[in-house]
């Protein structure tokens, strides 16, 4: 989640809450110190409405899946802004002090504070559950983050592998050439080895012959 949007909220929050207390008070008064109160409380309702769409540009800066858990905070918060408004305007029309001890002898306000109260407990309670789902989207995406840092060791490994595995070819191309060529010399070597011996036969051959001739006319 955007700090800058998690300071606004606190503001927001606090700023709430004080109108909210402004509104039980100004509801009891009459005269100019009723006038005074919602004056300021008037004053309050503008600054919380700036916070609103400060908070509103921050979310809708982020990225998809925050942006939509920021702006599912900010309907609630313009939800509880609404009701301050409503309780300004029965402050503005008549006569308040009359139209407060009214709606509290038929419950109308306490009914209304309660409500109020309810509303900002579940606004509460589903900022909770949205700061968790923040939280788990957070830490899923540092689990992205993981796994591609990995994913790209693991391809740089790979590829490391494969530059290995061209060198030992081109290396093996290599030792074949050369056994190629000792093989054409061992051959060539053979035939003249062969060539050789039925030389020698040949000679040997000659030489038992023009002995034997040499003897036959001897004895003779």
């Amino acid at each position: 989640m955007s700090d800058v949007f998690e300071g606004y909220e606190r503001h927001y929050s606090e700023l709430s809450a004080n109108l909210t207390k402004k509104c039980t008070v100004a509801g009891v008064l009459d005269g100019e110190q009723k006038k005074q109160k919602v004056t300021e409380i008037k004053a309050g309702i503008d600054d919380a409405e700036s916070l609103i769409r400060k908070m509103d540009l921050d979310a809708r800066s982020l990225p998809p899946n925050i942006k939509a858990v920021l702006l599912a905070k900010l309907r609630e918060y313009k939800s509880d802004l609404n009701n301050l408004k409503s309780e300004v305007k029965k402050l503005v029309s008549g006569n308040a002090y009359t139209s407060a001890r009214d709606e509290l002898l038929e419950s109308g306000m306490a009914d209304a504070l309660t409500a109020s109260a309810d509303q900002r407990s579940r606004l509460m309670m589903s900022t909770e559950r949205l700061n968790k789902s923040s939280d788990g989207v957070k830490d899923s995406r540092r689990t992205m983050l993981e796994t591609e840092e990995l994913g790209v060791s693991i391809l740089q490994d790979l590829h490391s592998q494969r530059q290995s595995l061209l060198h030992a070819h081109t290396t093996l191309h290599g030792v074949d050439d050369n056994i190629g060529k000792s093989k054409r010399v061992l051959t060539s070597m053979a035939r003249r080895m062969n060539r050789n011996k039925w030389l020698i036969i040949a000679v040997i051959t000659f030489l038992v012959i023009a002995i034997a001739l040499v003897l036959y006319f001897k004895l003779k």
